[in-house]
Order: structure tokens, then sequence, then C-alpha cells
């Protein structure tokens, strides 16, 4: 998959804010998505004793949401964490495991937040601009923004505010679960990104793509390509 490199990772913190403002005008809030075939999901694993991470993309199908393709990208975070600015630690690990793919995905989730940022340039949306790809935040906690309290029942939004904008919206993926907080990444609009994250989900909180990606972040899914037999239906990591 191909990552166009955009501005250098390891800037200053002002550097890094001041291109966060310059990109946030180029994230289309559009919808030119279309039917997805195939559907990713990124994520990174906290750094271990040796103060290495993994950054880990998966590829599913869709509408069948099996694993087609795993990659992952191992490494030592070259910027440090500051609140609002996690995209220049993580987003470098990630891009480098989507670089390795052999399949190129029609949208991408992602473990973080798009536009539900306070310069509106979050992971996702950096992500979605290095890889010219939709994307969409799915994020298991809010970085800015008020919201109410969103309904009980599958499905339910409540608007994510912050200055009087909408910014994304708090979703309930399962019943008596902490809801996900989703916002437009890039090339979509926010109801498409609500129904897709709703139409990944497979009886779990996070969409598939993203616990599928966690567990590949984690260790747990081997990296390969995935290779599914006509005959048998089972696949074989390669």
């Amino acid at each position: 998959m191909k990552v166009q490199q955009l501005h250098p990772w390891l800037v200053s913190v002002a550097q890094a804010q001041e291109i966060q403002l310059r990109l946030a005008g180029q994230v289309l809030r559009q919808d030119g998505l279309g039917t997805p075939k195939l559907i990713a999901g990124v994520d990174i694993s906290g750094e271990g004793s040796s103060g290495q991470a993994r950054g880990a993309v998966v590829v599913l199908s869709y509408p069948e949401l099996e694993l087609v393709e795993v990659r992952v990208a191992m490494g030592k975070p070259g910027f440090p964490y500051v609140p609002g600015l996690l995209s220049f630690r993580e987003a470098p690990l990630m891009l480098a495991a989507c670089e390795k793919l052999s399949l190129s995905p029609d949208l991408v989730l992602v473990d973080g937040q798009g536009i539900a940022h306070p310069r509106r340039l979050g992971l996702a949306s950096h992500l979605g601009l290095s890889l010219d790809v939709p994307t969409i935040g799915c994020a298991k906690s809010r970085l800015c923004g008020k919201h109410d309290v969103v309904g009980e029942e599958v499905g339910s939004t409540t608007e994510l505010m912050d200055k009087e904008e909408i910014i994304g919206v708090v979703l309930r993926t399962h019943v008596g679960r902490i809801p996900v907080y989703v916002s437009i990444g890039h090339k979509i609009d926010l109801p498409s990104a609500i129904q897709w994250v709703l139409r990944c989900c497979r009886n779990h909180r996070l969409p598939e793509p993203l616990r599928l990606a966690h567990l590949a972040a984690s260790g747990s899914i081997g990296e390969g390509l995935l290779q599914t037999s006509p005959q048998t239906e089972q696949g074989r990591l390669l």
C-alpha cells in the first residue's frame, strides 16, 4: 500500500501543531466511499520493557468480515507523548505496517480520533491524508468536546460538540458496554462513518477490524497474507 510522505515526523511540538493546522484544511468531509470490498483496521501496542511498540494493520473482506491479511511493524516511537499530538508518536509505525500490505483496503478504521480533535486533525485524519483513502476515527475515549448521555439501544447516538461544531458522535455499539467515539477521518461524512462502524460490529464493543487489529498489535495474531481455499473454506497465513 502506498504511503504519502506529507512531512517529517521528528519535529518540535510547535512544528507538529503547525502541521496539524495546515493539514486539517485538506481533510475531506464528504462521502466518496461507495461499497468497500476490503476494510482495514489499524492499532498500536503499548511499549514493552525494551521501549519497542508494534504497529498493526489487518484487512478484512466485506461483507463477510473475514481476515485476509495482517501486517506489523516494530520500532521505538521517536516522538514524546504529548496530548493532542498522538499521531506524531504512533502514525509512523502504523504507516510502516500499512506500507507492507499486499492488498489495498477501500476503507480504514482507526483506533483514535478523526476530526474530534482540538485542531481537527487526530490520528485517523492524519492517516487518511497519508494513505489517501477514506478513514474513520473510532476511539474508546474522548479527547475534546461535550455530549449528552447516549441511549442504551444499539445504534443510539448523541452529538459530540466543540465550539458549537459537531465533531463526531458518541455511538452505542453493544448493550451494556461503554460507547465509542466516532468521527470523520478523511473522505467520508459522519452519517456514513456511523453506519460503517455499526456494519462492522459483530457482538463486540469495537468493530471487527479494530478488534482484530488490537489482537495483531498485541502479538496474538501472526503476520501474513491469508489465503482461503474454495474447497475447504479454511485459510492459512503465508
